[in-house]
């Protein structure tokens, strides 16, 4: 029990040591923290999934940036509890600079990410997808590249953990290149195409999946790869030839310009799906422009701010430069 006299130093001190002494079997309890970064569609349904995934009875609201949230759980009665860090970009495709803020060579250990995709809207799909996935790849590449000069062991672990998801005898072993750290990618909305409510049960898949990636839970064993059921498939359960080739006549397939399976894939999905253009996708609004949220006071105060961070940049400019966040 801490005494009336103990100071925050000294309580600090006694956890540590709790978390640090042998348990009652003898074996030291080992306490993680694991991070995780939810994009995709605007209005995807990422934040309801955070919310459901941390039993949180709230009404999701709409995430203007970057948000971060997170949930502690112990996994048995009195043991230190595991932190599990929440990362939600919003905006779509439109902020993919603040992706470089949550994943840094201080975490990539324990990062994963959840890309949630709005089924509803196939004409964003892939764009989105593919925006996001890349801009998010080069930037874990670019942090495992610098952690090679400083413990090329532990980069060679990091890359040979995703890579042993696919036995060497499967077939596509050579073809795929595995994305450098965890990814979930969540198809959003399904429901919508059945007249029957299965969100329910849909919600807990997802909140089974995430907590493995946040708190260590046992993986689900589900596996459904019926194309007219919810799919639910687990890294290196599927092949390029259960896929099969995509949903076109030989001649269009024989016309189209593709290097790779999924570059097929794009192109067919496209035709049948044109995509948005950039600009629509980006179209972010301010809330701060909005002329229901309009109060003059606070509109003259912000304006005036405004000016004086102007002014501040410009004075600032080389420490901003300056400031390393792990993009190099």
């Amino acid at each position: 029990m801490p005494k009336g006299s103990d100071t925050l130093w000294d309580l600090a001190i006694a956890e540590v040591e709790k978390r640090e002494s042998p348990d009652d079997d003898g074996k030291r309890l080992e306490v993680w923290e694991k991070s995780i970064l939810f994009m995709g569609n605007k209005n995807g349904g990422k934040t309801t999934i955070i919310l459901r995934c941390l039993e949180r009875e709230e009404i999701p609201k709409p995430t203007l940036a970057l948000e971060y949230t997170f949930g502690r759980r112990a996994r048995r009665h009195n043991t230190p509890k595991d932190t599990a860090h929440f990362w939600e970009l919003g905006g779509g495709t439109s902020l993919l600079e603040l992706i470089r803020i949550p994943i840094t060579s201080n975490n990539i250990r324990s990062f994963a990410v959840v890309l949630v995709l709005d089924l509803s809207k196939p004409n964003e799909l892939w764009t989105t997808m593919e925006k996001l996935l890349q801009v998010t790849r080069n930037h874990v590449n670019k942090i495992l590249t610098k952690l090679e000069k400083t413990n090329p062991e532990e980069a060679t672990e990091i890359k040979q953990r995703m890579r042993n998801n696919l036995q060497r005898d499967h077939p596509d072993y050579e073809l795929v290149d595995p994305f450098p750290i965890p990814l979930v990618i969540i198809g959003s909305k399904y429901d919508i195409f059945h007249f029957t409510s299965k969100s329910e049960a849909l919600l807990l898949k997802a909140r089974v999946l995430i907590n493995h990636l946040a708190f260590g839970y046992d993986k689900s064993k589900s596996v459904s790869m019926d194309h007219s059921k919810p799919l639910f498939i687990p890294a290196g359960l599927d092949s390029l030839s259960q896929i099969g080739p995509p949903p076109a006549s030989d001649s269009d397939i024989g016309k189209m310009c593709a290097n790779t399976p999924l570059e097929l894939w794009k192109k067919v999905f496209e035709k049948t799906f044109p995509p948005k253009s950039s600009c629509d996708l980006q179209d972010t609004k301010d809330p701060a422009q909005d002329l229901q949220y309009a109060e003059y006071e606070v509109d003259v105060m912000r304006a005036q701010k405004n000016q004086e961070l102007e002014q501040y940049k410009r004075n600032a400019s080389k420490s901003w430069k300056e400031m390393d966040f792990d993009s190099d």
